[in-house]
């Protein structure tokens, strides 16, 4: 009897054991989507044994609190991180690469794999999208005398139109982002990306002081009289929310905006991003966030094998394709295609993908950001002329690379 409970307990402890492999996953938010509830189940059901345990974490706290953990020796197997933070952590020796097969590769839209890309191997699985299009009110557009149905194409249109606009209505003509908030960097990285400029060359050597950067730093400077007052109080969601009161006439947001707009009485249309003089084509900034595999897990393979079971095309687009999270599909497909041709403002906002670039990879991002923010702010209040603003930048960001 004796050793029958032996043999007992022996095998509820391995059974507990079994039971108690983890994948721990840092999930930025404020709750899990109901997708990737449904989805995780699914994997748990064909992977006996296996538990993933999402901790949600607030969006300004889950990647600090990710490097805390993998610092102190002590990581999560799997984190939901911003895909320019993927050089600093692979550089310190926290992540494990995640390379992509060349099929795996030519799922994606152009550029996409660019943004997880460092030194020829990949090292996050991307798991989120934006990219952004023009959105403007026609009824503005309209008590303006301006024509409703033609949205600018080009910089030097955007400007003279908002200009229209604050003089003919006394409502602004463009929402600019100037906040101290990460955004600020992507508002204008749009705008780089519609000129055919690159914050750095495929060698990494900055280029930021370069004629088309002076371009669009000038066109931010010429279009702050039209756009609200005090741009350095507003981020890109605060402008979104002028626009949806009909207080702003042209942004430059996602597909969360065509989410919301339906519920108002706006009449609005969406584009293309305006072109800069040197643009070859439609552009915008890529943004990606990913999932990042932790070292010193003890789980990283079997994470790795989730987190691209979470990503992969079908659950994926079930994901992106709600509209309210303001993604745009990371991959083309028919289902893509479905929605296109059921709710056309995904058109701009895919086209943009074409000449569109990815964040710029520093070792220190954060530092980075701060003097590309620093830049936009000197150039917007009025403190520094764009030329000299552009040339102060350049030279810093090199101690960040």
């Amino acid at each position: 009897m004796a050793l029958a409970l032996l043999g007992s307990t022996a095998l509820t402890a391995v059974t507990a054991h079994a039971a108690d492999k983890e994948i721990s996953w840092i999930y930025c938010g404020d709750t899990i989507d109901p997708v990737h509830t449904k989805y995780i189940k699914q994997w748990e059901e064909k992977n006996a044994g296996w538990k993933i345990t999402p901790e949600v974490v607030g969006w300004a706290q889950c990647q600090d609190k990710a490097t805390t953990l993998a610092a102190a020796g002590t990581p999560v197997a799997m984190a939901y991180v911003g895909s320019r933070t993927l050089k600093e952590f692979a550089q310190n020796d926290l992540i494990v690469p995640v390379p992509m097969t060349d099929d795996e590769k030519k799922t994606y839209y152009p550029h996409i794999v660019d943004t997880v890309t460092f030194e020829g191997n990949q090292w996050g699985v991307p798991i989120a999208f934006s990219t952004k299009a023009l959105y403007w009110n026609k009824d503005l557009f309209k008590q303006a005398g301006l024509d409703p149905e033609k949205p600018p194409k080009t910089w030097a249109e955007e400007i003279e139109m908002a200009k229209t606009i604050k003089e003919k209505t006394g409502i602004p003509g463009f929402g600019l982002s100037a906040k101290t908030f990460d955004n600020t960097m992507h508002q204008f990285m749009h705008w780089v990306y519609t000129n055919n400029g690159a914050v750095t060359d495929a060698d990494g050597k900055v280029t930021l002081d370069s004629p088309q950067i002076l371009a669009a730093l000038k066109a931010y400077k010429d279009i702050v009289p039209y756009s609200e007052e005090g741009p350095t109080a507003y981020e890109q969601n605060e402008v979104r929310a002028i626009f949806l009161d009909g207080k702003v006439a042209m942004i430059q947001a996602g597909s969360g905006a065509a989410d919301r707009l339906k519920k108002t009485q706006i009449s609005w249309g969406i584009t293309t991003l305006p072109l800069g003089p040197d643009a070859k084509g439609p552009g915008t900034l890529l943004i990606t966030d990913s999932l990042a595999i932790f070292k010193g897990s003890g789980v990283e393979d079997k994470a790795t094998e989730f987190a691209k079971f979470i990503t992969s095309p079908d659950v994926q687009s079930e994901y992106e394709l709600q509209g309210g999270a303001g993604l745009t599909p990371l991959r083309p497909s028919a289902k893509v295609d479905e929605f296109v041709a059921k709710d056309p403002y995904w058109k701009p906002l895919i086209e943009g993908i074409s000449y569109g670039g990815p964040e710029p990879l520093f070792t220190d991002y954060k530092g980075f950001q701060n003097s590309m923010i620093e830049m936009i702010q000197s150039v917007v209040t009025g403190k520094a002329e764009p030329e000299a603003a552009l040339k102060k930048a350049a030279g810093e960001i090199e101690a960040f690379k």
